[in-house]
């Protein structure tokens, strides 16, 4: 029943959180303000008609002002274009029902003195805050409470309201606007902050995918592009020399195979490379990058110790290491991550990768990371173990058995 929550990524929590909060909006505006004209109404016991239009009115103007936040929000994430058009509509009319609560005060249809200024003030006020929220300039925000503030003065002067309490409109509206406005705007500034640090993240992760590719495609073609230029030029001398019957044309062929089969074993040189890993690098490595994402990671391993491990056990279990870190960062919301190396006293070789905030169903279409890690690992008798062991903590667990390391204490 929590997995709605849990399997959501700090960006996509942090904007339901705000949408709930805005959407709370709605019912605040109704409850504040709207129903003040029903007290009024059981209090006086003057017409009934006109409170609930008044109650109406308002319940209409906060789903109005809800559905502009929303799609308010999905621009401000990037997901659709800005709502202009609902914004001119809840603008005018915000404007209009003002105008109409302040000329039914000055014919005297409003007689409780207080029910005007309220419902203007909450008409205004969260107006304001909506219409902030479509809005990426800090001064075009700023330029809204004042307005605001001076159309409703102006609005009730023309209306024959006394200056005093026109005046009282303005700085109430002012007031009221810049709260709202700045509590919106800050929302905002705060949800789009978040989704870029996201995105910056996501783009980070490729940049280094792409990087190895790039380093990986230069070493080949240092290796390849000389040796293959010079198969080239010696196979068409050599097809010359054939086709002029020249001997010399099998002396050719012969120093062409000779440079493949040297091509061959640069080739596996630069392939072998590529695909070991050292243990103690990736252990550092997973280390600086989990830390740089904000995550407490701990490592606790047996380097240090002055004992060593053999080449392809080192090897495999760097894989593991890179294969997990790799995980915990593209997938679920991990806050603690520990990484444990441990030699048993039956001599085989454990390492731990165990983190949380690990989603209970998996976000996507399973990899083939897991898979290959298996592989690598039975090459050497090892096995791998992955899965969720409670409390939203997800455990990766690798073993090799290593007759060599027998002996060895057991790390705590």
């Amino acid at each position: 029943m929590t997995g709605w929550w849990k399997n959501r990524s700090s960006a996509g929590k942090i904007e339901l959180y705000t949408r709930g909060s805005f959407h709370l909006f709605v019912l605040l505006e109704i409850t504040s303000f709207g129903l003040m004209p029903v007290a009024a109404t059981a209090a006086g016991r003057p017409p009934v008609l006109l409170p609930l239009a008044l109650l109406l009115m308002v319940c209409g103007h906060a789903v109005l002002c809800g559905v502009l936040t929303s799609k308010a929000l999905h621009w401000v994430v990037g997901r659709r274009e800005r709502p202009t058009r609902l914004a001119v509509v809840t603008a005018v009319t915000t404007a209009a029902c003002t105008v109409a609560v302040l000329g039914l005060r000055a014919t005297g249809h409003i007689s409780e003195e207080a029910v005007a200024p309220t419902l203007v003030s909450g008409l205004t006020w969260f107006a304001a805050g909506s219409l902030v929220l479509c809005l990426r300039s800090v001064k075009r925000m700023l330029f809204i409470p004042p307005a605001a503030g001076v159309a409703t003065g102006l609005a009730a002067l023309a209306l024959g309201t006394p200056a005093v309490t026109a005046l009282g409109y303005v700085v109430g509206v002012l007031l009221g606007s810049l709260f709202f406005g700045a509590t919106c705007g800050f929302s905002a500034w705060l949800l789009r902050t978040v989704y870029e640090l996201d995105h910056s993240r996501e783009v980070q992760a490729r940049l280094a995918v792409a990087e190895e590719r790039l380093r990986f495609g230069r070493d080949l073609h240092d290796v390849m592009g000389r040796n293959l230029a010079v198969i080239a030029l010696k196979s068409e001398l050599a097809i010359q020399l054939a086709r002029r019957e020249r001997p010399e044309a099998v002396d050719q062929m012969i120093e062409v195979q000779r440079i493949a089969q040297e091509s061959q074993r640069e080739v596996r040189d630069v392939v072998r490379g590529y695909r070991e890993a050292d243990l103690s690098v990736e252990l550092e490595g997973a280390r600086g990058v989990l830390s740089a994402a904000g995550m407490d990671c701990r490592v606790d391993s047996l380097a240090g110790r002055g004992r060593e491990l053999p080449a392809e056990v080192q090897s495999a279990l760097g894989w593991v290491v890179r294969e997990a870190t790799t995980n915990i960062l593209r997938h679920g919301d991990a806050q603690r991550c520990l990484i444990r190396l441990t030699a048993e006293e039956s001599g085989s070789v454990e390492l731990v990768v165990e983190n949380d905030g690990a989603p209970e169903t998996p976000t996507g279409p399973p990899g083939s990371g897991l898979a290959g890690l298996r592989e690598r690992l039975a090459a050497l008798d090892g096995t791998l173990q992955a899965g969720l062991v409670g409390d939203g903590r997800f455990r990766l667990l690798a073993q090799i058995p290593d007759r060599r390391l027998q002996g060895l204490e057991v790390r705590a």
